[in-house]
């Protein structure tokens, strides 16, 4: 079932559809792969196997009775640990959660239970999404299927891990200032932040409110266009959620494959967006895939949007005050684990403060502490109401360029993926990892990243692709045309050639 697995998840909803293969078969072919990788990778913190192949099983005997079922019935698919799952542990990668069982489901997770697609597991984030390179999480670090050695990005490298190593076609993040598209950029897999609200948050364990949005991690810009319909539209537990339909993603994303070109194409190249700071390999690979829209006959600009060199400090006065608000509920009382001091009386705030302390990672504690300062009476306009001027300017700059080109396109990430330790301990070094996808956060905007090219030292680079607020449609179709233009890139990851039996052998070796 190798072969199966290396196939995107519309081809296998073709081969479900016509009878080629059984959910249950393609089910456990998953399952077998994650038991013989999640040792050495670490993309999933808990796997459901009764739960994934008791609803192959149904979808099959649905199927088999002429039932018509959504397309994508029957394909597995993989949450990540911060989105909640009736019975299921949730534990946001922390302590402070560690096997709390959710009595309800998210909104997102209803949606896939009811077309039919096997949950198979939670996979690994940074703490309660705090982070670049999913080092901060409480249960250990994932590694990168292109080179072990190296960081798959984060919050969500446990999503994009899993799929860059073909252990599951689909699986979903959260993405906050990047969260799904840097590890999509440094694992080369497809990742897409919506525009804001166009997914439900309901059951969304919060991180930053106005920030975080659910979106799609695949291989193919067609898979995502696809769980991104599954997924979209209103929800009413959702306050921030749009009343407004979804847009026809995969038909989009259709015709730019079948013509190769989109016409009258205006495409910006963000100045503030490239250029130093950005590693060679990294603006190679985006300036011969600006040239290549530009023989397909897009009309590329070069634009300015002077208030993005202020987005990586007026997120991280922003979010952290979300974050400090967000986290007071993880208390020791309620709900987590529950640790009492070993001395003097035992008073609610202090269960609460020996709980948080022994609960949450340092990075945690490091952005609760900061989001805390900045929301302090003393402080609040000089940071906190400034940052947001700052947000506003920021909306201001993109409104204003979009009168202009129809998307926006940047590197997703300055780098690619380093190694494990590089920048644990400076937070400034890791921070800037996200400069270049911030700003879509702050504005509310959708983006996503694709693959478009693999490095000299053998590692994928990511193409970011930004569109005004309800773009979204726009963005898949420029993204199609990318993915085409460009070469194969997910084919090329070493992962490909892992079967399981080398791993269980303990023959897949860190690359050098």
């Amino acid at each position: 079932m190798k072969d199966i697995l290396t196939k995107s998840a519309l081809e296998l909803a073709d081969l479900l559809a016509a009878g080629t293969i059984t959910s249950v078969e393609l089910t456990q072919a998953c399952l077998d792969r994650i038991e013989a990788l999640n040792p050495k990778i670490n993309a999933f913190l808990h796997v459901d196997r009764e739960g994934a192949l008791a609803t192959a099983a149904d979808v099959d005997a649905r199927r088999a009775a002429g039932e018509k079922l959504h397309r994508l019935a029957g394909v597995p698919i993989a949450l990540k640990d911060n989105m909640v799952v009736r019975g299921m542990p949730t534990t946001c990668a922390s302590k402070i959660l560690q096997g709390w069982l959710p009595p309800y489901d998210a909104t997102i997770t209803v949606k896939i239970r009811q077309a039919g697609l096997p949950i198979v597991g939670k996979t690994n984030m940074d703490e309660f999404a705090m982070g670049s390179s999913t080092e901060h999480s409480a249960f250990g670090p994932t590694l990168n299927p292109w080179d072990t050695a190296r960081i798959p990005g984060g919050s969500g490298g446990g999503s994009a891990a899993a799929v860059a190593a073909f252990m599951v076609p689909l699986a979903l993040g959260s993405d906050t200032g990047g969260s799904i598209r840097q590890p999509g950029s440094v694992t080369g897999t497809v990742g897409a932040k919506p525009t804001y609200g166009a997914v439900s948050r309901y059951g969304l364990v919060a991180m930053a409110s106005s920030l975080d949005q659910i979106g799609p991690v695949t291989r193919t810009v067609a898979d995502a266009a696809a769980l991104t319909e599954l997924i979209g539209g209103h929800d009413p537990a959702d306050s921030t959620s749009l009343n407004e339909p979804v847009p026809p993603l995969v038909e989009a994303a259709r015709a730019v494959a079948e013509k190769g070109a989109i016409e009258g194409l205006r495409v910006g190249v963000v100045k503030e967006l490239s250029g130093e700071g950005y590693a060679p390999d990294v603006l190679a690979a985006f300036n011969e895939t600006v040239e290549k829209l530009r023989d397909a006959g897009a009309d590329i600009v070069e634009v300015s949007c002077p208030s993005f060199d202020y987005a990586l400090a007026a997120y991280y006065l922003i979010m952290p005050a979300e974050v400090s608000s967000n986290l007071a509920r993880f208390d020791g009382i309620r709900y987590g684990i529950r640790v009492e001091p070993t001395q003097g009386p035992v008073t609610a705030q202090r269960v609460m403060a020996a709980t948080r302390e022994a609960g949450f990672g340092d990075e945690v504690k490091r952005r609760i502490i900061l989001g805390t300062h900045v929301l302090s009476a003393g402080f609040f306009d000089a940071y906190y109401g400034s940052a947001q001027k700052v947000r506003t300017l920021i909306q201001r700059d993109f409104a204003r360029v979009f009168e202009d080109v129809d998307v926006l396109v940047s590197p997703t990430a300055p780098t690619t993926a380093f190694k494990f330790g590089d920048k644990i301990d400076d937070p400034m070094a890791m921070y800037l990892n996200d400069i270049a996808t911030i700003p879509a956060n702050l504005a509310g905007v959708p983006a996503m990243s694709v693959p478009n090219a693999v490095s000299d030292e053998g590692l994928p680079v990511g193409f970011q692709i930004i569109a005004p607020a309800h773009g979204d449609q726009r963005m898949y179709e420029v993204a199609q045309l990318v993915e085409t233009l460009s070469d194969d890139v997910v084919s090329q990851c070493p992962a490909a050639q892992w079967d399981e039996k080398s791993a269980q052998a303990g023959e897949v070796q860190e690359e050098k």
